[in-house]
C-alpha cells in the first residue's frame, strides 16, 4: 500500500491585499512623525553664537558707555567692523539639524552697537532677518601645484638632477 505524503503548511496563508495596504498605511502614518522637526523624535534646537538678553541691551546707556563698559555689560563681541572698529556685533541663532543633515536657521538675532571717534556708545540696534543678505558660494577651484605629476614622476622624478656627494649641485657639476 502506497502512501500519499502528507502536505504540510509551515507558512502562514497569505495575507489579503487590503490587509497589506492597510498595514503598510499604519507603520507609514507612524513613522512619519520621527521625520519632522517639531516631532518628539526631532533634533533639539542648538544655540550658536553669543545671545544677548533685551535686559542687557537696556543697560548701555548711549552716550555715557564707552567700548570697555559695553563690553562689561554684554561681552566680547562675536565680530568687529570689517572697516570699521567702531562697530560692534553680537550675533546669535538657533539652529535645527533636518533629515539628510542640513541645518535649518530656526531663528537669528543681531545686535550692532555703534561708537563714536572718543569710544562712546553712539547707537544700539538690532537688525532683523530681512537685513541679512544670502552669500552666492563660487563653485571654482584653485590649482594646487604639484598635483599634475603621475606617481611615476613624483618617485622618479629627482633622479639624476643631484650631483653624488655634493648638496645642491648637479649631475653637470656646475651649481643651479
Amino acid at each position: 500500500m502506497v502512501r500519499a505524503p502528507i502536505r504540510v503548511n509551515v507558512f502562514p496563508p497569505r495575507l489579503p491585499a487590503r490587509a497589506v495596504v492597510l498595514m503598510v498605511a499604519l507603520l507609514a502614518t507612524a513613522a512619519l512623525p520621527g521625520c519632522g522637526a517639531g516631532s518628539p523624535f526631532g533634533s533639539p534646537l542648538q544655540v550658536r553664537g553669543h545671545q544677548v538678553d533685551a535686559e542687557q541691551i537696556r543697560e548701555v546707556v548711549v552716550g555715557t558707555h564707552t567700548k570697555a563698559d559695553v563690553q562689561a555689560i554684554l561681552g566680547s563681541p562675536t565680530a568687529t567692523g570689517t572697516f570699521d572698529d567702531n562697530q560692534w556685533y553680537y550675533i546669535s541663532g538657533q539652529t535645527r539639524l533636518q533629515p539628510l543633515r542640513t541645518l535649518s536657521l530656526e531663528d537669528q538675532r543681531v545686535v550692532v552697537v555703534r561708537f563714536d571717534d572718543r569710544g562712546v556708545a553712539r547707537e544700539v540696534s538690532e537688525l532683523d532677518r530681512a537685513a541679512g543678505r544670502d552669500v552666492q558660494i563660487v563653485e571654482r577651484q584653485t590649482p594646487v601645484p604639484g598635483t599634475d605629476r603621475t606617481l611615476l614622476q613624483q618617485l622618479f622624478g629627482n633622479l639624476g638632477r643631484l650631483g653624488p656627494g655634493v648638496p645642491g649641485q648637479s649631475a653637470s657639476g656646475q651649481g643651479r
